[in-house]
């Protein structure tokens, strides 16, 4: 039996390609779906329930692209008019260069505010913590960080490393596996 986000997924993909995969919001396509009795209204502000839980359903949609790389599907592009929040789903692959170029800079701008979130949390903590305990260091150039990750998405990886790959360097990593 699907989950409820398979589910979700499915219907806004029926959605998304009658209406030849135009970035759209996820009230409209559960709003579309209610009425074509392929999903029933939640009792406390149905569409909006509706809308939140195919959001989801489509950030969780990943695939692996031939060469296995693993990629998000759908990608938001949120958008403000008069005064109302709207999020557009687009598909990558069917969904215009620059609607994928938004959600891509808006991503992004999402990561910069949490790392500025992170280094006024650490700075923070380590001035309370002046003279206590040694300061925090947090290197927030990922560079290096990005280009480890992208070398051992291309490493099929034994379970018992599995949980470590977040935490060390790929030097180390590899190290542990000739041993």
């Amino acid at each position: 039996m699907a989950t409820k986000n398979e589910r979700l997924q499915k219907v806004w993909h029926k959605y998304e390609t009658g209406r030849q995969h135009k970035p759209t919001s996820a009230r409209e396509a559960v709003e579309w779906a209610v009425s074509e009795g392929l999903l029933e209204l939640p009792e406390v502000d149905p569409y909006d329930v509706l809308a939140g839980y195919m959001s989801q359903a489509l950030r969780d949609e990943y695939q692996t692209h031939p060469d296995g790389r693993r990629y998000r599907v759908n990608h938001a592009v949120r958008v403000s008019k008069g005064g109302v929040q709207l999020t557009f789903w687009g598909t990558m692959g069917f969904a215009s260069h620059e609607h994928m170029e938004k959600a891509f800079a808006q991503r992004r701008e999402q990561i910069i505010g949490d790392n500025l979130q992170l280094k006024t949390d650490v700075d923070v903590y380590n001035d309370l913590n002046h003279g206590k305990r040694p300061a925090i260091q947090m290197v927030m150039d990922y560079t290096d960080d990005v280009a480890e990750r992208q070398e051992l998405q291309k490493i099929k990886l034994p379970n018992r490393f599995s949980s470590i790959v977040l935490v060390l360097p790929i030097w180390q990593y590899l190290g542990a596996v000739r041993e």
